[in-house]
């Protein structure tokens, strides 16, 4: 799917360094990006954390990482229907053994498609090859973290 390249392409750009952040940094961003139920879903996970609190996602989830390094990448779509589909992207970098196993290397996004755009509607990856979800970790308790 464009959209995915067009995020990794971006994110792979100058050192790689620069992540993803920019998928879901305002509303503006959210309402591009996201679909509707996911940009509602992080509204409420928004509004249950304590001020001052980082809340469920302190990491980025588009480089499955706290210091995003991005050397390369490859899309696959994995499955598409009229209303959804799955995309996974594999991303390489520049410390290969950063990623303990294979599994971490590996995002996948869910899509729906909605008012004719194709919407984020769930990220998914592992840590050390155990599975998160943006919309489990959004629909978790506020302080709820992967890294």
């Amino acid at each position: 799917m464009g959209i995915v390249t067009a995020i990794y392409t971006r994110a792979a750009k100058g050192k790689g360094d620069g992540g993803g952040g920019f998928v879901i940094e305002n509303q503006a961003a959210k309402a591009k990006y996201l679909s509707k139920s996911l940009v509602a879903l992080w509204a409420k996970a928004v509004a249950r954390t304590p001020k001052g609190d980082v809340g469920p996602i302190d990491f980025d989830p588009v480089t499955n990482s706290l210091d995003p390094d991005v050397t390369s990448f490859k899309v696959v779509a994995e499955k598409q229907e009229a209303d959804k589909a799955t995309v996974a992207v594999t991303i390489e970098s520049h410390q290969r053994e950063t990623r303990a196993k294979a599994a971490d290397k590996t995002i996948r996004y869910d899509f729906v498609h909605e008012a004719g755009q194709w919407k984020i509607d769930d990220i998914k990856g592992a840590v050390d090859g155990s599975p998160w979800s943006v919309r489990a970790l959004r629909q978790s308790a506020p302080c709820s973290s992967l890294h």
